[in-house]
């Protein structure tokens, strides 16, 4: 049972705006790159996960925190008998391991994706201890899914699941028992209810840089023509309804300026007025309630 879908980060999803909507440094644009590489690697593998059409719990991207130490989970499955952690790394290329270090073949260090794995681990032990969780088996795995990935002078006994291994893996995972029972479900509601959400760290913008409009859901373009009650992208060719793609922009708007109030001339210029403001008001009451207040009234999201 899927009980937290994977989805793209509010980095990554404000990442991807910031760029339809202002020029980004070579800096951020490289920043940009290794998000999307890595949703795309931890994609790869849900659905690799979620094909196995098995009644595990599965969890993805929880952000937790224990014993005042903040941590993320990229993949976590509830099986009968144990937790499954999952740190899924899409790296490319040529890497080597001398005694506890991990380099790129050029003799550049990164960060050990074991140690960090241990880390989460050790994390998860203490949240599920707080919680009265005790003596639940875990299994942690770093799982490498890019094909052109190589590792030199890797141990036998690390917790390391390479791509050529992948098959096999998702072979033997499924032939483990799925069955759960409510003390297990109860766990997996526990987990999703301390989630947090992170506020995404950005690059630097402000609302007079950032260009005015409506984008495509997909794409991110500006390049939409309107037909009646829908848009759509001369780019990627997706149709979507206009109170959806307006709704979804104001939900930009708010990720991007968290502290200002909604009206509907903001929304309006904010979408660079592509309906009129009854149109905007009709849009907004679908999922907003407004909070009269004279000329300062204003809309916030309704509770359902």
């Amino acid at each position: 049972m899927n009980i937290k879908p994977l989805v793209e980060g509010s980095e990554l999803k404000g990442y991807r705006i910031l760029n339809s909507r202002k020029s980004l440094s070579l800096e951020k644009t490289d920043k940009l790159n290794r998000l999307e590489k890595g949703f795309a690697g931890e994609l790869l593998f849900y659905e690799n996960i979620v094909g196995l059409s098995k009644e595990w719990l599965l969890l993805n991207d929880l952000q937790l925190e224990s014993n005042n130490n903040k941590f993320q989970i990229d993949s976590l499955l509830i099986c009968k008998k144990s937790l499954m952690l999952f740190e899924v790394k899409n790296y490319e290329g040529d890497y080597y391991i001398e005694g506890d270090k991990w380099y790129y073949m050029n003799g550049d260090a990164i960060q050990n994706p074991v140690n960090q794995l241990e880390r989460t681990e050790s994390l998860v032990r203490r949240l599920l201890q707080d919680h009265k969780y005790n003596n639940i088996p875990i299994q942690s795995y770093v799982v490498f899914v890019n094909s052109n990935f190589h590792l030199y002078n890797a141990p036998r006994n690390l917790p390391i699941i390479f791509p050529t291994q992948l098959n096999r893996f998702f072979k033997e995972l499924n032939n483990i028992s799925s069955k759960t029972n409510n003390y297990q479900m109860r766990l997996a509601k526990k987990l999703h209810s301390l989630h947090k959400n992170i506020t995404p760290e950005l690059p630097k913008y402000s609302y007079g840089e950032l260009r005015k409009g409506v984008i495509c859901g997909n794409c991110c373009s500006f390049n939409l023509e309107s037909k009646k009650n829908t848009l759509f992208c001369k780019d990627c060719g997706t149709i979507e309804d206009i109170s959806l793609a307006i709704l979804r922009s104001v939900d930009e708007y708010t990720l991007f300026f968290p502290e200002q109030k909604i009206t509907i001339s903001y929304i309006l210029d904010w979408c660079n007025g592509i309906r009129g403001r009854d149109t905007i008001r009709k849009i907004l009451l679908k999922k907003y309630t407004l909070k009269w207040n004279g000329k300062a009234s204003y809309y916030e999201k309704s509770s359902d």
